[in-house]
This record gives structure tokens, sequence and C-alpha cells, in this order.
């Protein structure tokens, strides 16, 4: 039951060179001479690599089933992040290399989602934005408003991002895990 390039959506995971694939943003071109074409953006879902690639109008893609498990991140335990399946409640270690780059953001109670396809585990879906205590920076000086610098900032799992100079130790501040940048000071 293969799809072709017109059925595209952000978010649809298919199957290509035997692995599973995520489309992140996709465009129709038409150009003035020659044949239409779509070109996306990819992420493979097992590793998290993200490639560009252009197929041809009326290509035609396997699509892939992936399940959606919520999880919670409850502890580090060695080199494992312990997570519990909210359904179940069953508990599971998972090698924390397997989570990928944005793990060092993961807080305790944390949710987080299992992509499983064919009784395998894919990968994690681990949130975009996150809200962190800081808890180690130089401090900041009144009237230091240079805009445009930045200074480094220990965030309470362990994280470093650079933040602005008004940031002192105690803000919370939410962070894009998957740009490790900082976006805004949380008011609570």
């Amino acid at each position: 039951m293969a799809v072709d390039t017109s059925d595209f959506r952000n978010g649809m995971h298919f199957t290509m060179d035997g692995d599973v694939w995520t489309i992140i943003e996709f465009q129709h071109v038409k150009p003035g001479k020659g044949g239409a074409f779509v070109r996306t953006r990819l992420r493979k879902v097992r590793t998290g690599q993200v490639i560009e690639k252009t197929f041809r109008s009326g290509e035609r893609v396997e699509p892939a089933f992936v399940e959606k498990v919520k999880m919670q991140y409850l502890y580090k335990q060695g080199g494992d992040a312990i997570l519990m399946d909210l359904d179940t409640y069953e508990q599971i270690p998972v090698p924390f290399e397997s989570l990928g780059d944005q793990a060092k953001y993961l807080k305790e109670e944390s949710e987080i989602v299992a992509l499983q396809s064919g009784g395998g585990n894919l990968g994690y879906e681990l949130p975009s934005f996150v809200e962190l205590e800081v808890t180690e920076t130089d401090p900041g000086f009144r009237g230091d408003t240079v805009s445009g610098s930045n200074k480094p900032a220990k965030l309470e799992t362990g994280a470093t991002v650079q933040v602005p100079f008004h940031i002192n130790i105690g803000d919370v501040i939410k962070v894009d895990t998957r740009t490790d940048s900082y976006l805004e000071r949380v008011k609570k």
C-alpha cells in the first residue's frame, strides 16, 4: 500500500533503504521547465540523522506504521535511564545514549514518547521545550544590557546553555532542546 508524493504530510513516517524516516518538512516545486518534484527534509527515527532529499512528483514510498507510547523518565541509574510506560506502569532501563543529544535536558518526571514499529523500539521523541532552573552562572550586573552578548549557565540537569547577562542563579528559563538555545525567562 505505497503512497505517492502528493500524500506527504509533516510528521509522516515511511520506510526507505531499510530504515524508518519522518518527514520534517516538504515543499512541492513545479519549475517552468521540466517535471515537478518534492523537496523534503527527513529525519531517520533510529539515529536522529537529518538529510535533504528530492523526490520526483508521483514517486511512491512505503508507509511505516509507528506506534507512539507515552513514557515518563524516572531517574538515571548507572548508564541507563529508567523509563516507565504510562499505560502499564512497567519500568524499562534504556541506555542513556539511545535517547539522543536532547537527553541532557531530561529531569525526573519528564514525559517522552517511545516510537515503536513491528514490536521493536525505533527511538524516542523528547520534549522540544523544557523549563529548567539555573544552578550556576556568573552574576548579572544592574545596567549590563549589552545586546547580543551571552554568558554560560549550568542548568539543574547539568546541561550548559548560553544565556543573556540578566539571568541569575535561581531563575527558571525556557530552553529549545533541538537547538540548545535559551528562549526566555519563565515567570513563576
